[in-house]
């Protein structure tokens, strides 16, 4: 008798405990369908996420969801490609997924400062002649990587890009989903031609009214981020919109999705507009894919940017989000100033330096280094006679290249030095010693303070 009582418990038992585990089966099976038919059915997006959805080939993703995109271009410069190439060959992989979708540009430390930077350049060169990769670009055909991408039409909305460089959010300006990642992950896309991402919430940014004179992009986005922060768009999609759009060139539209990394974003965007399709089909001959957000799209945060009450605005040492607006900057003497770099390297910012700087001298004692984005804006600037306004005005002028933005080269900074830049980082150490400052504005706020010998706008001109 006990032993028919223990296997009835017994059975009791089983049947209760079977009996869980399938309703647990049960209830993730419906989670699992209604969320499916949920993200079948309807979902808000935002542009970046329909951009990844349609890569994923899923027809709605969410915010968090972890999926595998296509790649339509994967970037390297001088100083991460080697890296992307040893991590290649440490899995056996020597062939590239498309030697059309891979760019590689020599513009870190080129032309070569050194040694080990000419072996870095001797390996990448290797690499695309044996992959016969189709953009690639050494001394005399290069430029900055992110002025020269949408110069050459290499990028367009809709698409997917990745690059072993923060900065490759700059074509996010063009509506196309654009990111920096590490030279590991540059290797793994190189390869398959697909990438994992985290599909990134996003922060809406209402841009409204025009801009008063000498307020550009850089002006924009340096106020953005001394608003929210270093980390205040953390892995979050940066999406600009509304009607004061239109009063942004699309030079503005890539310095501020150049920065979006800056307050620690995955990305930023703008949508496509007539401005941005007559870019496209002037540089381009790949066709493109428009995206907007759902109205019900869902944000995390929505500011409004009103371009009307901005003011020309600096970010001093060590963080982008330590701003002032120069109102408030005081009485600060440079010894460099700067003028160039992948997020103000471009013609409107050769330009606008040329017009504040014409007729004047440079002030004793301050260095001033003028760097064109690409080779295209270095002979425009020729033909339109900006470099005799420069040199004339006693600036020096470089050979397209990163150079002192990151401490590299043409413009290292000694301890005690400040300097005025129109780079995007201003990190200790960024431009030289760890005692040196740098001070990132504007080129009309650059070019004044070029001629005044410290941070000054360029109404202290009387312009």
């Amino acid at each position: 008798l006990i032993m028919t009582f223990l296997q009835v418990i017994i059975i009791i038992l089983f049947i209760y405990c079977n009996y869980i585990w399938m309703s647990d089966i049960i209830k993730s099976k419906n989670l699992y369908l209604e969320t499916n038919d949920r993200r079948t059915i309807h979902m808000g997006m935002t542009m970046t996420q329909k951009i990844l959805a349609a890569h994923a080939g899923l027809p709605a993703v969410e915010a968090g969801q972890l999926i595998e995109a296509d790649l339509d271009l994967v970037l390297g410069n001088d100083v991460t490609t080697p890296v992307a190439i040893h991590e290649m060959e440490k899995f056996n992989k020597k062939e590239v997924f498309d030697k059309k979708k891979i760019a590689l540009v020599m513009d870190h430390f080129t032309p070569n400062k050194d040694i080990k930077s000419a072996e870095h350049c001797k390996c990448v060169r290797q690499f695309s002649a044996a992959n016969e990769i189709e953009n690639y670009f050494d001394v005399g055909a290069m430029g900055i990587e992110h002025a020269l991408l949408p110069e050459k039409g290499l990028i367009v909305a809709g698409e997917t890009c990745i690059g072993a460089d923060s900065h490759t959010c700059t074509y996010g300006a063009l509506g196309a989903f654009s990111t920096g990642v590490g030279s590991t992950d540059m290797a793994a896309g190189m390869v398959t031609g697909k990438a994992w991402f985290k599909v990134p919430s996003a922060i809406k940014f209402n841009i409204v009214g025009e801009k008063a004179k000498w307020i550009s992009g850089k002006d924009v986005i340096l106020h953005i981020i001394g608003m929210i922060g270093v980390d205040g768009a953390l892995y979050k999609s940066m999406e600009f919109v509304g009607e004061g759009i239109k009063n942004l060139t699309m030079d503005d539209r890539f310095t501020i999705a150049n920065m979006a990394i800056e307050a620690g974003a995955k990305n930023g965007i703008f949508p496509v507009d007539e401005l941005t399709e007559e870019y496209m089909k002037e540089h381009s001959t790949k066709s493109y894919t428009k995206y907007e957000a759902d109205e019900d799209a869902v944000y995390d945060a929505e500011y409004t940017i009103d371009l009307s009450q901005l003011k020309p605005t600096v970010a001093f040492p060590h963080l982008p989000e330590n701003t002032k607006t120069i109102d408030e900057v005081g009485d600060i003497k440079i010894d460099q100033v700067v003028i160039g770099s992948c997020t103000n390297g471009r013609i409107s910012d050769m330009r606008i330096a040329a017009d504040i700087i014409k007729g004047r001298k440079v002030a004793d004692g301050v260095r001033v280094i003028v760097i064109p984005g690409t080779q295209d804006i270095y002979l425009q600037c020729i033909e339109e006679g900006l470099m005799t306004i420069f040199v004339k005005a006693g600036a020096v002028v470089s050979t397209p290249t990163c150079g002192p933005c990151l401490g590299g080269h043409m413009g290292v900074m000694a301890a005690g030095e400040r300097a005025v830049s129109t780079t995007n980082r201003n990190f200790v150490g960024r431009m030289g010693h760890v005692d040196s400052e740098v001070y990132l504005a504007s080129p009309a706020v650059a070019a004044a303070s070029a001629i005044t010998g410290k941070i000054s706008s360029p109404d202290e001109l009387g312009l």
